[in-house]
């Protein structure tokens, strides 16, 4: 092997330098560099699982909202016809109180109108029997009592009753 250039002692020496460079380099530099990648193999991997729960998480939140929104449609839309009939309800209970309100006014208006008839009515009776008595007194030529003035009356109002 010297032939070759090989010395044992040198060989030997270098393989055991070889070796402790080796073992210092793969204690101290590989190993932390290898940790450091396991480290980030593991926080990648993490990451990923991770990323996969928020795109599951998303999906169903968007389903979610989605639901809602459907469901805060439909609830308006029951609202918005609930309203529409409680308007006509109501429309039409104002309808009847006007018309009962105007029937109201209707009636006292008759009955206004009645005994204003019945007034006039009256009034005109005692005018006419007064004025028959004046009459009766001047083509008579007497003065008549108050026991024939109340009995031209009432005979007056006899014939303008019939």
């Amino acid at each position: 092997m010297e032939a070759l250039g090989i010395r044992w002692i040198e060989l030997v020496a270098q393989t055991i330098n070889f070796s402790i460079v080796l073992f210092v380099l793969w204690k101290f530099a590989y190993q932390p560099v290898f940790k450091v990648l396991e480290m980030r193999r593991d926080r990648i991997a993490e990451s990923m699982a991770n990323a996969e729960k928020i795109s599951l998480q998303l999906a169903k939140t968007e389903t979610d909202r989605k639901a809602i929104l459907i469901q805060a449609g439909d609830q308006a839309n029951r609202m918005i016809e609930e309203a529409r009939v409680s308007a006509l309800h109501v429309r039409e209970v104002e309808t009847q109180k006007a018309i009962a309100a105007a029937e109201q006014i209707l009636i006292k208006a008759r009955e206004a109108t009645a005994q204003d008839h019945a007034r006039m009515l009256a009034e005109l009776k005692r005018e006419v029997g007064r004025l028959v008595v004046q009459t009766t007194t001047t083509v008579t030529g007497k003065i008549l009592t108050a026991e024939d003035q109340r009995r031209l009356a009432e005979e007056t109002e006899k014939q303008l009753a019939s």
